[in-house]
C-alpha cells in the first residue's frame, strides 16, 4: 500500500478578488482554484490584467481575497485579521521582487539583518544569521558594501538573502530578474533553483519570460482572471549545482 500524501502546503478554492464598487468594479480573480505542495518550484504567467500578480498578492498574504477560500497548512487564512497575517509572513513566507527595494547608505549586512530586527532578536544572532545567509547566495566578503558599491546582480543576491534570513517555507519572487540583463539573470535564476532543491524552500514566481520560467517544475498560466492551464514542466533547466561566480 502506498504511503497517504502529505497535505498540501497551500490551497485556494474558488478564490475571488473585486476592485472597486458597482459599474467600476473590476474582477481580478474569478473563482481560483489551486494546490501547491511543499517544495515545489512553481512559475506563473500570464500577460498584464490576466490576474497572475493578483493572485501572487493573495498567496503572499499581502492582499485579502474578496471571496473563496485560501488555506495554509490547514489553516484558513481568510480569517486572520491583520496581525495575525503579518504573523504568518513575518514567520513563513519571504519576498523578492523585480526593484530591489535595498535601503542605500545600509550595507548588504545591516539590510539582510532588517527582518530580524523587526523580529526583535538580538545583535550577536541577527548578524550571525545575515552572515550565513549572505553566503548562502555566494556573497561572503561583500557584507560591508553598501548597494551603490554593488552590481544589480550583486544587488538581486542581497535582496535573496535578505528574503530567506528568516527561514521561510516559502519564497515568493515576482518578476526577479526583470532589471537584470541576460546573464545575471540566469546567474539569479540558478540560485533560487539551488534554494529550493537544496533547502527544500517552496518557489512561487511571476514572470513574463519563458527562458526564466523554464527553470521551475511547475508552470501556471493565467487568462482573464482564472487559471487557462497547469501543467508540470517536464524538462526544467538545471543549474548548476555551485553557486555562481558573483558579479
Amino acid at each position: 500500500m502506498s504511503a497517504p500524501l502529505a497535505p498540501a502546503q497551500i490551497t485556494l478554492r474558488g478564490v475571488t478578488k473585486t476592485y472597486g464598487q458597482g459599474t467600476t468594479a473590476f474582477q481580478a480573480l474569478k473563482g481560483v482554484d489551486m494546490t501547491i505542495q511543499a517544495g515545489e518550484f512553481v512559475a506563473i504567467m500570464g500577460p498584464s490584467g490576466s490576474g497572475k500578480s493578483t493572485a501572487m498578492n493573495t498567496l503572499g498574504c499581502l492582499d485579502r481575497p474578496s471571496g473563496g477560500e485560501y488555506g495554509f497548512h490547514g489553516v484558513p487564512v481568510q480569517g486572520l485579521d491583520r496581525d495575525g497575517l503579518a504573523r504568518l509572513r513575518r514567520r513563513f513566507f519571504g519576498f523578492v521582487f523585480q526593484g530591489f527595494h535595498l535601503l542605500p547608505r545600509t550595507t548588504a549586512l545591516e539590510n539582510v539583518e532588517l527582518p530580524l530586527i523587526y523580529r526583535g532578536e538580538k545583535l550577536a544572532s541577527r548578524r550571525a544569521a545575515a552572515r550565513r545567509a549572505l553566503q548562502a547566495v555566494g556573497l561572503s566578503g561583500w557584507e560591508h558594501h553598501t548597494p551603490a558599491e554593488l552590481s544589480g546582480g550583486q544587488q538581486q543576491r542581497v535582496a535573496i538573502a535578505r528574503a530567506i534570513v528568516t527561514g521561510p517555507q516559502v519564497l515568493l519572487a515576482d518578476e526577479p530578474t526583470g532589471n537584470l540583463d541576460t546573464q545575471r539573470s540566469h546567474e539569479i535564476m540558478g540560485l533560487i533553483q539551488r534554494l529550493n532543491r537544496e533547502q527544500g524552500i517552496t518557489v512561487l514566481m511571476v514572470t513574463h519570460e519563458a527562458d526564466i520560467a523554464a527553470y521551475a517544475s511547475r508552470i501556471i498560466r493565467f487568462l482573464d482572471g482564472v487559471i487557462a492551464s497547469d501543467q508540470p514542466n517536464p524538462h526544467p533547466v538545471y543549474a548548476s549545482s555551485h553557486p555562481a561566480e558573483v558579479r
